[in-house]
């Protein structure tokens, strides 16, 4: 066993350099999003077909996560990470130079078979090296990081499709791939076997990856995270992404930048709270975060819904950011509380596998509600989803880690 101190600097070094690859890795990703429609749309495809582009991504890191668990536990998570690397290099060069819309969807499916095997990992990571007394922090860090690259990178992605043409954003985030690789392969120590106290594990062998998911799966506190997550997801990309933008422009006649300004307010807010929550669910545990934050972004659709007028629009989005900002890193702190001995990538995997389906999901059926009977009503059902999700996970999950107030409960399982 590493002494204190000496754990404590590997796993800031181990720390520092997962957020570095992060960021890298997620300003390539930002720097695509405002290309992505236009270049999709040279093609000559309808709308539905542009929107496919964004959903197939979504697809892929659905289908690749648990893949990528266990790919982390096979070859390591150093390697993983540098494969997902270079799939993104591979991926984003082939939407550069496809010649057609078929090709260019394979190719972001392929991008985004890498963002499945990079950000699986780079939790996975995370997993391995933090405590239970840290974890929240060290969580929040990475998950602040993570979103000020995304927010950050559309205006320089912006910029190169202006001056150099649409598919420039896919060569930097090519080369930004390139990069990330290069940091996982170069910089990032290996984890696996790592315990968090900084020692390698020489317990027994482990059960086999399906087992140790049939074992995670068991436990009732698992599923329920999984399933706050998922409803985060889907209200996410179905919601913000999707139906409040048309809210805004038919009932308040908002033009595209008054959108755009709250919907930046919620990136903004949410990076000033990212750290402050991860404080939070150290000190008074998981539940007290996760359960209020859950509450809030269903009263944020509640504001949405009933907004007269571009004030109480703002007032949702600000609602929004601030249970953003709270949530934080606690559901996947939780869901790493849950894992046992051994087991932190099936359980970060499959965690982001269940996470990931409300980012499929999502847009698909809440598009579905709003055509059949109205945005009013997708926005309605999504606060309902929400709290009801939130009370479930207050009444049911038990709490991992209970901060200053006692030490860490056992997960249980059923």
């Amino acid at each position: 066993m590493l002494a204190g101190g000496r754990a404590s600097y590997e796993r800031n070094r181990v720390l520092f350099w997962i957020c570095a690859l992060i960021a890298v890795n997620q300003l390539g990703f930002g720097s695509v999003v405002p290309a992505l429609p236009l270049y999709a749309s040279g093609f000559g495809v309808p709308q539905s077909a542009i929107g496919l582009t964004i959903a197939i991504y979504g697809l892929a890191r659905f289908l690749l996560n648990v893949p990528a668990g266990r790919l982390a536990d096979r070859i390591g998570r150093r390697g993983t990470l540098a494969v997902g690397g270079l799939l993104t290099v591979g991926g984003n060069l082939l939407c550069a130079v496809a010649p057609s819309y078929l090709p260019f969807l394979g190719a972001r499916f392929v991008a985004g078979a890498g963002a499945a095997l990079v950000l699986t990992a780079g939790q996975i990571v995370l997993a391995d090296i933090s405590t239970p007394e840290r974890r929240g922090r060290m969580m929040a860090i990475y998950s602040g990081v993570f979103a000020f690259a995304v927010g950050a990178g559309p205006y320089p992605g912006g910029l190169l499709a202006e001056y150099f043409g649409l598919e420039a954003p896919f060569y930097a985030h090519a080369a930004l791939g390139a990069v990330a690789t290069a940091l996982a392969w170069f910089r990032v120590p290996e984890t696996r076997g790592i315990s968090a106290g900084g020692a390698r594990s020489t317990d027994k062998p482990l059960p086999s990856f399906g087992a140790q998911l049939r074992i995670l799966t068991s436990q009732r506190g698992f599923l329920l995270v999984s399933l706050v997550s998922f409803s985060a997801f889907f209200a996410r990309t179905g919601g913000l992404f999707n139906i409040i933008p048309i809210l805004g422009k038919e009932r308040l006649d908002l033009a595209t930048d008054q959108i755009g300004l709250g919907l930046a307010l919620i990136s903004v807010l949410g990076l000033g709270l990212a750290y402050p929550s991860g404080v939070l669910a150290d000190r008074f545990g998981r539940k007290a975060v996760i359960v209020p934050s859950t509450l809030i972004t269903g009263l944020s659709f509640v504001l949405f819904l009933l907004a007269p007028t571009y004030g109480w629009f703002l007032a949702g989005c600000v609602a929004w950011s601030i249970a953003l900002g709270i949530s934080g890193a606690a559901p996947a702190a939780y869901a790493a509380d849950m894992a046992p001995a051994g087991m932190n990538a099936a359980a970060m995997s499959s965690y982001r596998m269940l996470a990931d389906l409300g980012y499929v999901v999502g847009p698909l059926l809440l598009g579905l509600v709003a055509d059949l009977f109205g945005v009013e009503a997708a926005l309605a059902g999504t606060a309902a989803l929400l709290t009801f999700v939130a009370l479930l996970f207050a009444r049911f999950a038990p709490e991992t880690h209970r901060g200053r107030d006692g030490p860490r409960p056992r997960a249980q399982a059923g």
